[in-house]
């Protein structure tokens, strides 16, 4: 009997999928000390962004069942 593939949990509370099936992400550097950064980067770090495609390969081993 084949065992299935486990999702890997820690990036499957980081990554998501988009209806077209592509990988996205949040983005680094977002997390708190947002006083001192400036309102245009803060914007910008609410948004989620594309997976590069060289590490798409990666993570769709990790998440089996997206």
């Amino acid at each position: 009997m084949r065992q299935r593939k486990k999702t890997h949990q820690g990036t499957a509370k980081r990554i998501g999928r988009t209806g077209s099936g592509k990988f996205v992400r949040g983005r680094q550097q977002a997390g708190h000390l947002m006083v001192k950064k400036r309102p245009n980067r803060r914007r910008s770090l609410r948004r989620r962004v594309a997976v590069h495609p060289v590490d798409v390969p990666k993570i769709a081993r990790l998440l089996p069942g997206s």
